[in-house]
C-alpha cells in the first residue's frame, strides 16, 4: 500500500500533471466567458434576424400540466453555438501560437560556418582568409 501512495504521490506531483489542472482550471473560467459572450451578446443579435426568438425558451412539451416533459431543444442550439465559439477562439488562439513558435525557429536558425571556395569549390570555413585545398587568396 505505501508503494502505491508513493507512486501515486509521484504520479500526482509530475509538471505535466500540474499543467493539466492549472489548464483545467483557466478552461473553466474561460468557459464562463464565451458562455457570457454567447448568451448576452451573440444570441440577442442572432434574435434580431430571427424575430426576437429567444433560444433558451424554445421547447417541445410532451405531456400536458406542470410536471409535463419537455425537449429544450432551444437549450440545445445556445450550447452548440457556445461550442463553436469556444472552438473558434481556441482555433486561433492555436494558429497564432503556432506562428510565434514558428518566428522562435526561425531565429534559432544559425548562421552557416562553411562557404565555397570560388576557385576550387570546395567546402571551407567561413572565416578563411586563403582556401586550404587551392591555396587561393580570398580575401578579396
Amino acid at each position: 500500500m505505501k508503494k502505491f501512495i508513493e507512486e501515486f504521490k509521484k504520479f500526482a506531483l509530475k509538471g505535466n500533471m500540474i499543467d493539466l489542472a492549472v489548464g483545467m482550471i483557466i478552461g473553466s473560467a474561460f468557459t464562463g466567458i464565451v458562455s457570457s459572450l454567447v448568451d448576452d451578446i451573440f444570441m440577442p443579435v442572432l434574435s434580431l434576424f430571427t424575430g426576437k426568438i429567444d433560444f433558451n425558451n424554445l421547447c417541445i412539451v410532451l405531456g400536458e400540466g406542470e410536471g409535463a416533459a419537455m425537449i429544450k431543444y432551444g437549450s440545445f442550439i445556445t450550447q452548440v453555438i457556445n461550442f463553436l465559439a469556444i472552438a473558434f477562439v481556441v482555433f486561433i488562439f492555436i494558429k497564432q501560437l503556432n506562428k510565434l513558435q514558428e518566428l522562435g525557429k526561425k531565429k534559432e536558425e544559425a548562421a552557416p560556418t562553411e562557404k565555397e571556395c570560388p576557385y576550387c569549390m570546395s567546402k571551407i570555413s567561413i572565416k578563411a582568409t586563403k582556401c586550404p585545398h587551392c591555396t587561393s587568396d580570398l580575401s578579396a
